[in-house]
């Protein structure tokens, strides 16, 4: 990097910085903060739940796939992704919006208290905040990877560097800024990932392969193939169930844009977008990791280096510079996004129960309270982050397919299915047990069986099996002990009902005194 480029990374950084300033003046409440109040723009909300969605790992994880196994780095990431959110777009996202408009909540599992019991909304809470920090911490270590490719800095350095940044903008605006950064950075994004795509090329025209030539080269052989690898049917298929509910609102932060709408149709066409941008946008992304084989050699084993070294290599300074700020924009909006959503479900669900002074908090308070709670999750993730690439986590890729992945399906299957008429039967002794035994698969699969199994369990089935026993039990569980009541089903009839009319931001209540109360008709 020389001056030009140091310029564009600071002059992105300040820009990040004013919007999050501008986006304060929108902001006068809980809602405004975790909701955008129900005012968001439905091409806005897709835009921004494309984004929330990608970070650096897609060109260092990801990339080392592309670089090592081909297309199916796409196959098996983005494409069920798109599918999954075009499924979701029907089946999740009115649903959760009515979360907002019709239940008064502002954290996608307030409702769990209703639907279910309070304690099994503080075990999905406190488990799903914990797993967020380690993901989050994932995305940090990536961005800090590449950032010592090109400056040099220190992975601590590269940490602190794009967390303080982020804490700023997302504290003070809340969804409104992370949603405006997120619309600049998808612009940054496409100016980037243009720009390499025709640098590459270039580069191969100039090598005498040309673009379609390329497939033919001795090393990109077997790169065409869809599923490679430990990336087979199985992982594809459990991959497809992952995502559908991660990508639709399992992980928090996506079901906040779907909030963030004016009503269940707006959050429809929301989710249709950003299945679009997720099905067409990533191929732009992964040619140039899938050409950089006949490009670059990479330094590290996993190949996780070589989008790096590559950018350095074909682009101008300037350009260069533009690169290195989408790396960033990948980053800092999915982690921004991220500790909105957790500071919503801290303060909504957990501190009520745990404190007296919450219950008590008013609109001020509140709202402090949850600018408090996001620079303290951001905090935390950032030192999770200094312990990617130790013996507890391994590598960034393992954390973010192995951990999260594998730990998502146990965590989303009783909030996203609590959403369908079909599962209504399921309660808390369904959600619970298919949470618990879920986690217990996961640690059996992971770490007992895979010790004693030679060369240990393939990776699919470590993402896969979580997901079966919890989706399982959960089913089976729910027809066995059925635990419907009158007031459950009103609340799922709430949430199912098509007749929208002209419902729009509403105000949020402030976090009631924990009870195991119902929800009734209004």
């Amino acid at each position: 990097m020389n001056s030009l480029d140091w310029a564009v990374l600071i002059g992105y950084f300040g820009v990040m910085v004013a919007i999050g300033v501008w986006s304060h003046k929108r902001v006068d409440n809980v809602s405004d903060f975790f909701t955008a109040g129900g005012k968001m723009p439905w091409w806005l909300s897709g835009i921004s739940h494309h984004m929330s969605g990608y970070s650096a790992v897609m060109f260092t994880g990801y990339a080392g796939i592309a670089y090592t196994y081909g297309v199916t780095s796409f196959v098996t990431w983005s494409f069920p992704i798109a599918l999954g959110i075009a499924i979701g777009s029907r089946l999740f996202a009115p649903r959760i919006n009515r979360l907002r408009s019709r239940l008064h909540v502002a954290s996608p599992l307030e409702y769990l208290k209703n639907r279910y019991d309070l304690k099994t909304q503080q075990a999905l809470a406190w488990s799903g905040m914990l797993l967020k920090i380690v993901d989050v911490g994932a995305k940090w270590a990536a961005i800090a990877t590449l950032l010592s490719v090109f400056t040099g800095v220190s992975l601590n350095q590269g940490i602190l560097i794009t967390g303080v940044i982020t804490a700023i903008y997302c504290t003070i605006g809340g969804l409104w800024a992370d949603a405006l950064t997120e619309l600049g950075q998808f612009v940054i994004q496409l100016l980037a990932g243009i720009a390499m795509f025709v640098a590459v090329v270039m580069e191969l025209n100039d090598m005498g392969i040309g673009f379609f030539g390329a497939w033919d080269e001795p090393a990109l052989q077997g790169h065409e193939k869809p599923l490679v690898g430990p990336y087979g049917t199985v992982f594809l298929l459990a991959f497809l169930f992952i995502k559908l509910f991660e990508y639709n609102g399992g992980m928090l932060n996506q079901a906040q844009r779907y909030m963030a709408t004016a009503n269940a149709k707006e959050a429809a066409r929301s989710a249709k977008l950003s299945a679009i941008l997720w099905l067409v946008w990533p191929v732009v992304l992964f040619f140039p990791m899938w050409m950089s084989p006949l490009l670059v050699e990479s330094e590290k084993a996993d190949g996780s280096d070589s989008y790096g070294l590559m950018t350095e290599q074909l682009l101008p300074h300037g350009l260069l510079g533009l690169v290195i700020v989408g790396f960033f924009s990948h980053t800092m909006a999915m982690c921004s996004s991220d500790a909105n959503a957790i500071a919503a479900v801290f303060t909504r669900d957990c501190a009520p129960v745990v404190s007296a002074k919450a219950r008590a908090w008013n609109e001020r308070s509140g709202l402090i309270a949850a600018r408090v709670t996001t620079v303290v999750f951001l905090g935390l993730s950032m030192a999770a982050a200094t312990q990617v690439n130790s013996p507890a986590f391994g590598d960034i890729i393992t954390v973010v397919i192995k951990w999260v992945a594998g730990l998502m399906g146990p965590m989303a299957i009783p909030m996203m299915l609590g959403l369908l008429r079909p599962f209504r039967r399921s309660g808390p002794t369904a959600a619970l047990t298919s949470w618990a035994l879920g986690l217990l698969a996961f640690w059996l699969v992971n770490y007992p069986i895979s010790w004693n199994v030679e060369g240990g369990v393939p990776l699919q089935y470590q993402v896969s099996i979580p997901l079966a026993v919890s989706l399982v039990l959960y089913i089976v569980i729910g027809y066995i002990k059925p635990e419907d009541t009158p007031e459950r089903d009103a609340l799922i009839e709430r949430i199912n009902t098509d007749d929208d009319g002209s419902a729009g931001a509403v105000a949020v209540p402030l976090p009631a005194e924990p009870q195991d109360g119902a929800v009734t008709p209004r």
